[in-house]
């Protein structure tokens, strides 16, 4: 693992994969959109082919912009949605299906998560990474998984396998 700042670095170190865990995005949105060198390295990087996970302000980070505060910050522009800061809190723990092959799961099987924000995507749900009680969650496409689940690795240990697998494989 090699850490990195998408505040005050300007590309995404040499790696084999990337993962943007949960954070609070939208207390830095003006400080992440400033920061268009590093917004250019990671779409550049999504695009190389190499596994790209993204969790909760991850996912809101490789979004095409983050409105909060009544602002809009343009964000990465790898995924095709919006995020829209809201004051309803989305809570809970969760057991999702996966919906395609990803670098953490095979289409079908179950994961388990936990989900917290105050935000939601706007755009049509296209290729959504999860199902949830029957409702679409989070956006998968090749390499890039991204979602507003906070992944129970202990749950599926074969999840964190894969993603270093996938990892090796990218660099």
């Amino acid at each position: 693992m090699i850490s990195f700042s998408p505040l005050h670095d300007a590309q995404v170190p040499p790696a084999g994969g990337l993962l943007i865990g949960g954070g609070y995005p939208e207390a830095y949105a003006e400080a992440l959109s400033r920061n268009t060198q590093m917004q250019a390295s990671v779409k550049v990087f999504a695009a190389s082919g190499r596994p790209v996970v993204a969790e909760c302000g991850g996912l809101m980070y490789l979004g095409e912009s983050l409105e909060a505060a009544e602002q809009t910050f343009p964000m990465c522009e790898v995924i095709p949605y919006r995020t829209r800061m809201g004051g309803r809190l989305t809570l809970g723990y969760r057991d999702a299906e996966a919906l395609y092959n990803s670098p953490l799961a095979a289409r079908g099987e179950r994961v388990r998560a936990h989900e917290f924000h105050y935000s939601a995507l706007i755009g049509e749900a296209t290729q959504p990474a999860y199902l949830i009680g029957g409702q679409p969650e989070g956006y998968a496409r090749g390499n890039v998984l991204a979602s507003y689940l906070h992944l129970h690795y202990a749950a599926d240990p074969r999840m964190a396998s894969r993603l270093v697998e996938a990892c090796r494989v990218g660099t």
